[in-house]
């Protein structure tokens, strides 16, 4: 298939926000003079959040910012890159920290310091009207996961947000397991079927799933997982590409693109952010279009998939989690 992307003006333009959900941390990553290390904003859900915001979408992130240092440069990072913040919380507690490393062909690997921070802390009263429209615009999809959605004790008061929000909203899903600071699979599968019951869009990666369902076939967990509810079951493959099934019986592969690959850091990320925007383009989010969802066609699908794809070529060819903008992906599609 081409990776070129559809003409805009042939794409109804969708409106409506999408609210992310989750973790805004730090990351301690190497820098590129050998033996330095640097700062960087992070935090899949965050990630997301500035992926879709760089894609023309509007976005609106729900996180605890520490009133530190860290804390601060995460905030300005999300505002200079126009995420709404209108509903972020200024926490007590200090900034999460998440230490990458990487492997000599670029594949990061994570560590935590995370103790009593302040990603984690939620209660009920602060998530109190973080869905609702803004200058007449409603919130038509709801992305989480990773280790908000797991770690006490505010990972429940995000799940319940989620369900709340399954009667206006599109629920889009990540689990983008951390090992270390999750338990073993077996705590977290049931967890994982719960999401799933309320999920839309599911988008998991060959390496999560390996660590759930070990020894378990991709294309076989897709469609378990899509018998449990979502319109759509992506699994990313890294240098191979992606599959994807549906609820209305498609299934679809898609290969990777050559790249100059610098590192994997933030590259599952924008792959949401780009399939969250290409569906969003399309009018497909929302529970007044949730119907639609479920009967995607072949060619939407594979068009929504393929700008995905080349977001996370772009993060991957560049150094650390940072998002193509709109006319980065457009340039790239059309230059493949």
């Amino acid at each position: 298939m081409s990776d070129v992307l559809p003409d805009t003006a042939a794409v109804s333009p969708g409106r409506g926000v999408v609210a992310v959900a989750g973790e805004a941390l730090v990351d301690v990553v190497p820098a590129p003079a050998e033996g330095y290390w640097e700062f960087a904003p992070g935090g899949s859900p965050a990630n997301v959040a500035v992926g879709l915001s760089r894609l023309d979408v509007p976005a609106r992130m729900l996180a605890r910012l520490a009133d530190d240092l860290l804390g601060r440069r995460l905030r300005e990072h999300l505002a200079g890159n126009r995420v709404d913040l209108s509903h972020a919380v200024e926490a007590t507690e200090p900034s999460s920290l998440a230490i990458v490393e990487l492997t000599d062909d670029g594949v990061a690997s994570y560590d935590f310091r995370v103790g009593g921070t302040a990603d984690w802390q939620w209660t009920h009263d602060e998530l109190a009207g973080a869905l609702d429209s803004a200058d007449g615009e409603p919130v038509v999809a709801v992305h989480s996961g990773s280790l908000a959605l797991t770690t006490p004790p505010g990972a429940e008061a995000l799940r319940e947000l989620l369900a709340s929000a399954v009667d206006t909203a599109t629920i889009s899903y990540d689990p983008n397991f951390r090992p270390m600071l999750m338990g073993t699979p077996d705590d977290v599968l049931p967890g994982v079927h719960e999401l799933l019951g309320l999920a839309d869009v599911v988008k998991v990666s060959d390496e999560d799933l390996a660590w759930l369902l070990p020894g378990r076939d991709p294309g076989d967990v897709v469609g378990e997982w899509l018998e449990l509810g979502p319109a759509v079951v992506v699994v990313t493959l890294g240098a191979n590409g992606v599959l994807a099934g549906t609820a209305s019986g498609l299934h679809t592969v898609l290969p990777g693109r050559k790249i100059d690959l610098v590192d994997t850091v933030g590259a599952g990320d924008s792959f949401s952010s780009g399939m969250l925007a290409g569906l969003h383009r399309r009018g497909l989010l929302g529970a007044a279009r949730r119907q639609d969802l479920y009967r995607i066609d072949r060619d939407t699908l594979d068009g929504v998939l393929t700008e995905a794809v080349v977001a996370a070529g772009i993060t991957c060819s560049r150094h650390g989690a940072n998002p193509p903008t709109r006319a980065e992906l457009d340039a790239t599609a059309g230059t493949a």
